[in-house]
């Protein structure tokens, strides 16, 4: 996956001195995840030339897989983003599903709104080998944005621009035989139409640099804040992706935006991340996720969640319920509830509270297309975006 062209750009030279020190007592950053080791981590530092051709500018954040920094591409004089993975002799598995879709050659227009891996490669750290995988800019995901607005909530125009760059994107995806698995807003990341700002934090860094941890293998680095950017939302992180030729089984998604047909078991597909992009549509527009059982790790939380799924979405019909064995430890051979929870008094009539009349009745019909028990009813990406409320004024 190399690119190559001459060298035009010379690195800079960043401060060592005149930044705040962490007490080294202080767990800081991906250190105070849980089960860090550090052995896992590579020792990234600011002004590191990464592949003779990727220079460090500042931290961007940090998981239990990777650090991820703002560089730039010396030989294109470029930004891009950086991630250098925890120790590992395999790829990240969103490499392999970038290459699947870049060997495709695609001229769909849900490309623009996808974040696919440009490039990756290979580095030595102390303790074996790391991958590093590049990607475009992005500003921050949807959910730290709409902490800044006001009311916690996206308006409703801003989540039907966003529900449509969604699915024009799944719909690229679904094309190309490949389903995402994991739809939630924190994989929703605002674009970066103007990269002034990317300037601005490679600035900061050099004249007011971040605080740091020096230890004597390593120095941890403070995250530094990514300013609000203005461009359309794109769909990130293919980590969780499948290429999916046909139906699937296994155990996908987050558990809070977890579908039906995953959690009973039973062959998957493509329409799970309907169902994922109705569920995240809801999160980001009513302060709360649609369903209040947030883990599924026992069959009690399963039971409280096929309870809210049936007060807000009606019964199951019993031809689904039998494609699973089990199905019948919550329910009955003619679909009919066992009773173990209650079904709680509510309705999406009742718990939608921010529209009125039309609007209301047209949103929560888009939600209920999208959430639809059986996987064939929901409609494809492609057929949604011909949905009334996605559509909007373009109806």
């Amino acid at each position: 996956m190399g690119l190559s062209s001459t060298p035009i750009t010379q690195p800079r030279k960043f401060p060592t001195s005149g930044f705040d020190t962490i007490n080294s007592t202080i767990l800081f950053e991906e250190e105070s995840l849980p089960g860090y080791l550090k052995a896992h981590y590579y020792p990234v530092c600011l002004g590191e030339v990464l592949n003779t051709r990727y220079q460090i500018l500042t931290k961007l954040g940090f998981g239990s897989t990777s650090t991820v920094w703002l560089c730039r591409d010396l030989h294109q004089n470029r930004y891009l983003t950086l991630k250098v993975h925890v120790r590992s002799t395999q790829p990240p598995p969103d490499v392999q599903i970038s290459q699947h879709l870049k060997s495709l050659q695609s001229t769909h227009t849900g490309q623009r709104y996808t974040r696919i891996a440009l490039d990756s490669f290979q580095i030595r750290g102390p303790h074996g080998p790391h991958h590093c995988t590049l990607y475009q800019p992005a500003g921050i995901d949807i959910r730290d944005y709409i902490h800044c607005l006001e009311g916690d909530a996206l308006p409703e125009n801003l989540l039907r621009v966003t529900v449509r760059f969604m699915l024009v994107a799944l719909d690229y995806l679904h094309e190309a035989k490949v389903v995402h698995t994991d739809i939630n807003p924190h994989n929703i990341l605002l674009g970066i139409d103007d990269t002034s700002i990317l300037t601005e934090m490679e600035e900061d860094e050099l004249s007011n640099p971040a605080p740091q941890k020096l230890l004597s293998d390593r120095t941890i680095f403070a995250t530094r804040a990514m300013p609000l950017s203005t461009g359309e939302p794109v769909l990130a992180d293919l980590g969780e992706a499948r290429i999916a030729q046909t139906t699937q089984t296994g155990l996908i998604m987050p558990s809070v935006y977890r579908a039906p047909e995953v959690m009973l078991g039973m062959q998957w597909d493509e329409k799970v991340d309907v169902w994922g992009l109705g569920q995240t549509a809801w999160t980001l527009f009513e302060q709360g996720h649609l369903f209040t059982t947030p883990d599924l790790e026992s069959e009690m939380d399963h039971a409280r969640r096929f309870a809210e799924m049936m007060a807000l979405l009606g019964p199951p019909p019993v031809e689904f319920l039998r494609r699973s064995e089990r199905s019948w430890r919550f329910w009955d051979e003619n679909g009919k509830w066992n009773g173990r929870v209650d079904i709680p008094e509510q309705s999406l009539e009742t718990r939608e509270t921010r529209l009125q009349g039309d609007g209301k009745v047209l949103f929560l019909r888009f939600l209920r297309k999208a959430l639809s028990w059986v996987p064939e009813d929901r409609p494809t990406a492609k057929e949604l975006l011909m949905d009334e409320w996605v559509r909007g004024d373009d109806y």
